[in-house]
């Protein structure tokens, strides 16, 4: 074996609803786990399950996944994989919190064995593309996540409610602008999945009779169908490469907020205090005073962490 080979390094994210009764003994274990793998990132725990993004070298990381399904409410879980530098996560932070994603509402949701009780029918990133064949424009594409990560991609005509953080959702949903598709077929989406578990639920408890939830999220879809089919853009992403493309024929679909020009690039605001986020070209990045605090898109609002 090569000892002065370059180490492959990975990030998975995950995420599972199922009973956890003891949420601080989870992450106890999660927590002294990643350390001894020496694997960085974000877990949330809660007693409805536990939600993460972590990333390190490959083997480690395999070993991450063979330890943590060994618990019987985590062998189910999917993994989702994509290439990393090392450097996404600046260091390892294991919570445990009311909410997997912070909704403000944790009582919306009940969980059991197989998952969120009363949630969107899950479809299949193929089955997605049948029913879309099959319905036509009937179907709605409902973004379910925060509305700046829409700003470098979506599915194409997808609904992109005006959200800073999940917990402007049931208001939105209660707020009757989305009446008008309740008996339609609604197909909603995020990152990986973990916010439509929830967002379906709440949209089924107001009256959306045909509610759908993409196994997997767009990272599956992706993966998938690449930039063939109906995503288009880039994905925003919860770690410092902020966004990964699907293909090399990705569509750039953002604008500069300084000058318009095409760009998929958030930067972070230069006030070290601040964790809110501005899309900028190359060239406007060049100024630090298109870096002031100066934008409206926030990610500090927000405790989910990649779903």
């Amino acid at each position: 074996m090569n000892k002065h080979a370059p180490k492959l390094n990975k990030v998975i994210l995950y995420y599972i609803f199922t009973p956890i009764t003891d949420p601080d003994a989870v992450l106890l274990w999660q927590q002294n786990l990643c350390q001894s793998l020496n694997l960085k990132g974000r877990i949330l725990i809660s007693k409805h399950g536990i939600n993460g993004t972590v990333g390190g070298e490959m083997a480690d990381v395999k070993r991450y996944v063979r330890e943590t399904r060994r618990y019987a409410g985590f062998k189910k879980i999917t993994f989702k994989w994509s290439d990393g530098t090392g450097n996404e996560f600046p260091r390892l932070r294991v919570v445990v919190k009311d909410e997997l994603v912070a909704f403000g509402s944790p009582g919306e949701i009940e969980v059991d064995e197989n998952g969120v009780i009363g949630g969107g029918v899950h479809l299949r990133p193929e089955q997605v593309e049948e029913l879309v064949k099959e319905r036509g424009d009937e179907v709605v594409f409902f973004d379910g996540r925060n509305a700046y990560e829409a700003k470098i991609g979506k599915f194409k005509n997808a609904i992109v409610p005006d959200v800073d953080s999940s917990r402007d959702f049931i208001r939105e949903i209660e707020s009757g602008k989305y009446d008008h598709i309740k008996d339609k077929p609604v197909v909603t989406y995020c990152t990986g999945g973990i916010r439509c578990e929830i967002l379906s639920a709440v949209m089924k408890k107001r009256g959306f009779n045909e509610v759908y939830q993409i196994d997997g999220g767009i990272v599956k879809y992706g993966e998938r169908f690449g930039d063939e089919a109906n995503w288009e853009g880039s994905l925003y992403i919860f770690d410092d490469r902020m966004a990964m493309d699907f293909s090399d024929k990705a569509k750039v679909i953002g604008e500069c907020d300084k000058c318009s020009a095409p760009t998929r690039d958030f930067r972070n605001c230069n006030t070290a205090s601040c964790h809110q986020l501005i899309l900028l070209c190359d060239s406007c990045a060049l100024l630090p005073s298109n870096l002031s605090c100066t934008h409206d898109q926030s990610r500090a609002h927000d405790s989910e962490l990649v779903g």
